[in-house]
């Protein structure tokens, strides 16, 4: 069966190992940043404020969410001392072949990160990746009732869908934390997973990774595997 442009997917694409190899130079830099933070705000050593960051993330799926709810951290000044990132630019990499994918893909796209939108515009603008997307939906928009929600909440990707006036059905979230995509598609979502930096993401992301994995080395929930983001197009026809 065809299908006209009007039936193409709306793609969401998360930003950081995803559009760029964030494990490369950002990653480790901005959980050092996060230690040195904790550090100062909680007054404790190295080893336990990298401790308490991993605990963190795997608790909220988010460290500044354990450190909004347990220690009342503001989410600006947090966000704001974390990625800071002078020297941003040579820090990134990502291979200019997924550019003319993204281009060439048809449907509106959407950036969806957790990062904050200062650094989101800034890595999206160095990769001359801003004006692909219709917009950018950073941890600042992800607000409900006063709350912080970010990804893998699913109160706020039903929020996003209804902003933006999509069906569940019409969406594909590509992303690179299995999580994050467990909880898209309870909610009626398609998944692609990327995969191009999982020899470093999935070590961050143990307990996902360790779980019995379906055919073709994906979770049921996931709809495909992807290395590149040229596979997308195969999405569009299933």
């Amino acid at each position: 069966m065809r299908r006209d442009a009007s039936h193409a997917p709306a793609w969401l694409f998360d930003m950081d190992n995803t559009l760029h190899d964030a494990s490369w130079q950002v990653f480790p830099l901005m959980n050092a940043e996060m230690t040195a933070y904790i550090q100062r705000r909680l007054g404790v050593d190295p080893a336990e404020a990298d401790r308490i960051r991993s605990h963190f993330w795997q608790r909220y799926g988010a460290t500044l969410l354990g450190l909004m709810h347990e220690h009342g951290v503001k989410a600006a000044h947090f966000l704001a001392e974390t990625h800071r990132f002078p020297e941003l630019p040579r820090m990134l990499r990502a291979d200019p072949s997924q550019r003319a994918a993204l281009r060439r893909l048809p449907g509106r796209k959407w950036v969806l990160t957790n990062a904050p939108r200062d650094y989101a515009l800034r890595v999206l603008r160095q990769l001359k990746l801003l004006k692909l997307f219709e917009g950018v939906i950073s941890i600042e928009d992800m607000r409900q009732f006063g709350r912080l929600r970010p990804k893998p909440d699913a109160r706020m990707l039903r929020h996003v869908l209804r902003r933006h006036q999509l069906r569940p059905a019409q969406c594909v979230l590509v992303e690179d934390t299995l999580q994050h995509l467990k909880s898209a598609r309870r909610l009626g979502l398609r998944g692609a997973w990327f995969t191009r930096y999982d020899h470093r993401a999935l070590r961050r992301q143990p307990h996902a990774a360790a779980k019995p994995r379906a055919r073709h080395g994906r979770p049921a929930y996931v709809r495909a595997r992807i290395g590149s983001l040229w596979r997308l197009r195969s999405l569009i026809s299933r």
